[in-house]
């Protein structure tokens, strides 16, 4: 989880933030404000911002010191741990509210449900968030992953919201609920190139590749009229843990 380090800056920056509200359906959810929250692979604090309104003591878990720096300098009043989750010891009794956003895929798909239901006390809640980035002309959409394909036909997508399914499929918390924020986010040539920059696959390709798909990205953008505009989905995935006998998928309905 550590391969943003080298982009750290870059990912501060230009990497959008969380909705607010999400605060407000942790607490909801939750049945009150929690004693305490932990959030897994924090980066550099763009969902700390959000958690912080839930007013509850807030340790965060981050495995790189450059990510971790711009997190502390941010978030000063948080506990930092720089580790890993498979590191970090949970309190006696565990946590009241476990968080994870955009680093769900980064751990051990075969223990993270697990090991995140051994770390939250009981009826406490997992709380997973994570942004879909998507094109709200699809006509942009359809250039830009053909482009992508063409480059590289390797790459795959995960379906939208999989960790919603992989929660309720590996069944260690009950009542699972999910909610959804959509929002536009118009980007610039540069601002679109510095967010692709960021990207777990772009930071795995080679420098050639890397600057193979920065040029042809560049290029769209030029004929799209110098501007992308992003359809921007956030989820928000909670479970409670409960008893092992069994597991609730219930949805709640998505919001505009």
């Amino acid at each position: 989880m550590d391969v943003f380090g080298s982009v750290a800056d870059l990912y501060d920056t230009v990497r959008p933030g969380y909705p607010p509200e999400i605060a407000g359906e942790i607490v909801a959810y939750h049945g009150g404000t929690p004693a305490s929250v932990a959030e897994i692979g924090a980066g550099t604090g763009k969902a700390t911002t959000a958690l912080a309104r839930i007013g509850a003591p807030l340790t965060c878990i981050e495995p790189d010191p450059r990510m971790a720096a711009l997190l502390a300098a941010r978030h000063p009043g948080v506990r930092l741990h720089v580790s890993t989750f498979d590191q970090w010891s949970p309190p006696a009794g565990g946590v009241d509210v476990l968080a994870c956003a955009m680093a769900w895929h980064w751990l051990d798909p075969a223990t993270r449900n697990a090991r995140a239901r051994r770390a939250l006390a009981p009826g406490g809640t997992l709380a997973v968030l994570g942004h879909r980035y998507d094109y709200t002309d699809p006509g942009q959409r359809a250039a830009i992953r053909s482009a992508l394909h063409a480059l590289d036909p390797t790459v795959r997508e995960r379906p939208t919201d999989w960790f919603h399914q992989d929660i309720v499929d590996h069944g260690q918390f009950v009542d699972v609920r999910q909610e959804v924020f959509r929002r536009e986010l118009p980007l610039d040539r540069q601002r679109y190139l510095d967010l692709v920059r960021t990207f777990g696959p772009y930071l795995s390709r080679s420098p050639e590749q890397q600057r193979a798909g920065l040029t042809v990205l560049g290029r769209l953008v030029d004929d799209f009229g110098g501007t992308v505009l992003l359809d921007l989905r956030t989820t928000l995935v909670l479970g409670r843990a409960g008893r092992r006998t069994g597991h609730a998928g219930r949805q709640r309905s998505d919001r505009a």
